[in-house]
């Protein structure tokens, strides 16, 4: 069972940048396609960006898309997301996931973190 635990989050400025983390442990961390979802107030858990576990595939969302910038380390059993120029619209709190299948942009990944808060100020 592969277990996931987000950090980096944290309050940022409008066009300000961040990196999350994400860490993982157990077995065939890199034969496990990688992805970040983000969940705000009031809204749907929503796809961010994903890479498989070569890293030689990546996909985003339009809302991301050359913002955002998703990358693993198979050494480090780390997942890594690279946000610059955030918004407020970015605010969310952000899940970590993981499947031993290709690439996907819709949530049905195998094993989830407990998420890390990112807040975007005005």
């Amino acid at each position: 069972q592969v277990q996931l635990v987000e950090s980096g989050g944290g309050l940022v400025q409008a066009g300000g940048s961040l990196r999350l983390s994400c860490a993982a442990s157990g077995p065939s961390f890199s034969s496990h396609t990688m992805a970040w979802f983000r969940q705000a107030p009031g809204k749907e858990r929503e796809f961010v960006a994903t890479i498989s576990w070569l890293g030689r595939t990546t996909l985003y969302a339009d809302s991301v898309k050359g913002r955002f910038f998703i990358s693993r380390d198979n050494a480090k059993n780390t997942v890594y997301l690279q946000m610059n120029s955030v918004t407020p619209e970015d605010t969310a709190v952000y899940y970590c996931a993981a499947r031993t299948g290709g690439v996907r942009t819709t949530g049905d990944y195998d094993y989830w973190g407990q998420g890390t808060q990112v807040t975007v100020s005005s």
